[in-house]
């Protein structure tokens, strides 16, 4: 069986000694390509660096994270273009992000809407990180609906009913990580009702990790126990949701 990690942050410090280690296990256990998440100018050599190490294994996003955001955010925006040509697969992650008393909503709404025109300029998909902003982002999401957007809404956690209101202004999957096995995550009820070719898998390692290594270290390895969850919740083959959602990832990364 064949897997891909849409979403893992392999250059986080809680990986950092262990890369080769972490992305060995990753690929002894089917997961073919490991899509990278881009934050902004500070982490973004290292990124590039460590896919440049795994040419066709590890893939990388361009985006400016919400919670980067700040004063002067659209010199981060021009930032972004001399990286056009790295092989990048996504725009992301980028989004809102509404959790910390710090954030500003204007700017982050502004940096959202210039990077969806971005997306749309230059025919690539986006990655989006969305906390507390549910309403702000479909405001967005559908003023920006003329741009003929796609892209998978990562690390999802909210109800197929918000979903299917995200896909009345683009082409979206959700990005379906270890949240899906929490008890009484909203998500482990409502995948059963979301169709099996709207998903695509991702850790965010190294967080949130899924049962049952929840509160350990989270690797791309662990994507088949996601698979294996969602198997059982819709009552279909490992396999089929394998093939399903590694068709699915290579469609909308054009991998």
């Amino acid at each position: 069986m064949e897997f891909i990690d849409t979403h893992t942050h392999n250059t986080d410090e809680a990986f950092r000694g262990e890369e080769d280690e972490v992305i060995a296990r990753a690929l002894g256990a089917g997961v073919t390509h490991l899509i990278q998440p881009d934050i902004d100018s500070s982490e973004r050599d290292g990124m590039f660096a460590l896919c440049e190490r795994y040419p066709g294994v590890l893939l990388p996003m361009l985006g400016l994270y919400p919670c980067s955001v700040v004063k002067g955010w659209e010199k981060e925006i021009e930032a972004l273009y001399p990286y056009r040509d790295r092989g990048i697969v996504a725009i992301g992650e980028i989004g809102l992000d509404y959790h910390d008393d710090d954030f500003d909503p204007e700017a982050q709404k502004a940096a959202l809407k210039v990077q969806f025109e971005l997306a749309a300029e230059w025919d690539l998909p986006v990655n989006i990180h969305l906390r507390d902003a549910s309403e702000d982002f479909l405001s967005v999401l559908k003023e920006c609906s003329y741009l003929g957007l796609r892209g998978s809404l990562h690390a999802f956690g909210g109800s197929r009913e918000f979903f299917e209101r995200v896909c009345r202004y683009g082409d979206f999957s959700v990005g379906i990580g270890g949240v899906v096995t929490f008890r009484n995550s909203r998500i482990g009820r409502d995948i059963a009702d979301i169709p099996l070719n709207r998903i695509v898998l991702e850790t965010d390692s190294p967080y949130l990790s899924p049962v049952p290594f929840r509160g350990r270290r989270n690797e791309s390895s662990n994507i088949p126990v996601i698979a294996g969850f969602i198997a059982r919740q819709k009552g279909v083959s490992l396999e089929e949701v394998a093939a399903a959602t590694t068709e699915n990832a290579k469609r909308l990364f054009k991998i």
